[in-house]
């Protein structure tokens, strides 16, 4: 979850960025994965657009999200075109498993049942 700490030293956006980072990292947020627009951040935060903004701004300098005009702002996808695929796949499977109500774990033990049956 995204939090901004008001009694930190690090800027409000630098703190976005930063758990934006980590998140991607974690396996938090996916490739593919839609970000909340600007607006919707900065309410749910209780932060200026501005500064919601420029972490995006930020964040999309890096490589780390990509904005797709009026259809928003995603994880960035692998530049591998079959990793891509993947990608899209794995978001497409995040997206209809929170549909269900399904944790994490249940999915992942999920995922991983269908990937041995495969085998």
């Amino acid at each position: 979850m995204i939090t901004v700490d008001p009694s930190s030293p690090t800027p409000p956006f630098e703190q976005l960025r930063a758990q934006f980072v980590d998140a991607v990292a974690s396996g938090e947020l996916v490739a593919g994965e839609r970000l909340p627009t600007v607006r919707r951040l900065a309410d749910d935060l209780g932060v200026a657009p501005g500064t919601v903004a420029r972490a995006y701004r930020e964040l999309e300098a890096a490589g780390v999200i990509e904005t797709r005009g009026r259809a928003g702002s995603f994880v960035t996808l692998d530049r591998d075109p079959i990793r891509q695929q993947a990608q899209r796949a794995a978001a497409a499977f995040v997206e209809q498993i929170r549909s269900l109500g399904l944790d994490a774990d249940e999915a992942l033990q999920i995922a991983a049942a269908a990937l041995r049956a495969q085998a």
